[in-house]
């Protein structure tokens, strides 16, 4: 869906549960865009702060560079985040932990933003399985991440998709509320109007463990269009896990790539 759609409500559907998100657009109103990440990998991490601009306005989003941002752990680390520029704040120490919990505050404009979220636990990426379909003498390729889904329950995973370089920007998200404990078989619900693969072409592919409220963060975003590179915000952010009305989204995640050539 690539119009966007306002004062409407969106229903995300999770197989068991359902629940509705009352997305609204306000034009008139700056809002603070934080977007911050923390994964298994070494660090430093990066946080970016921005400002939104009004819908009828065009160019990039004004950035905020003189906040102060804090990142602490459930096991009493603490790290407050060096200011780069350009609306970026760097790590210094902290480290991603599988199965930690972190905490985000910002205090930016005599007001405080906070954001938690846990990093779970590792699911091994084994490898990008390229599906040939032909359907009316046209041939298509279907692209199915293989990995095994633990016997535990609830597990969410986002995927980046790359083509010949270029970043996809479409959102995918799986879980395992159909299919818990089995190799996953489920394609990637690629949208064939903005992609068509084809013989040759260059597939990376990033597979992320997320938790809960970052995967509904980007299922929303995928029923409601996509909007930049990996992802990235709406002018009506859908529900996310930072406090104050702050847009963006703050992700604890392990983070794994593959990558596979569609065969000549």
């Amino acid at each position: 869906m690539k119009n966007i759609i306002s004062g409407i409500l969106i229903t995300v559907l999770f197989a068991s549960c359902e629940k509705v998100l009352d997305l609204k657009y306000k034009d008139n109103k700056s809002s603070i865009v934080i977007e911050g990440n923390i994964t298994n990998e070494a660090g430093p991490y990066f946080v970016k702060i921005t400002r939104s601009v009004k819908l009828k306005e065009t160019g990039s989003y004004p950035t905020v560079d003189s906040a102060m941002v804090i990142i602490n752990d459930d096991a009493g680390n603490i790290d407050t985040l060096a200011i780069m520029g350009n609306g970026l704040y760097q790590t210094k120490r902290i480290t991603g932990v599988e199965g930690r919990s972190y905490t985000l505050t910002v205090q930016a404009d005599n007001e405080v933003y906070i954001a938690k979220s846990t990093m779970p636990a590792l699911v091994p990426f084994d490898s990008v399985k390229v599906e040939t379909v032909k359907i009316v003498g046209d041939t298509e390729y279907n692209l199915i991440p293989v990995y095994t889904d633990p016997l535990v329950a609830g597990n969410k995973y986002r995927f980046i998709l790359t083509v010949n370089d270029k970043i996809i920007n479409q959102h995918f998200v799986q879980d395992d509320e159909v299919r818990n404990g089995v190799v996953n078989t489920t394609r990637l619900e690629v949208n064939d109007d903005d992609l068509e693969l084809k013989k040759g072409d260059v597939i990376s592919i990033e597979m992320q463990c997320v938790d809960t409220n970052v995967a509904l963060y980007y299922k929303t975003l995928a029923l409601i269009g996509d909007s930049g590179p990996g992802g990235g915000t709406t002018p009506n952010n859908p529900v996310n896990n930072i406090s104050n009305g702050a847009l963006g989204l703050f992700s604890a995640h392990t983070t794994e790539h593959k990558g596979v050539v569609i065969a000549l």
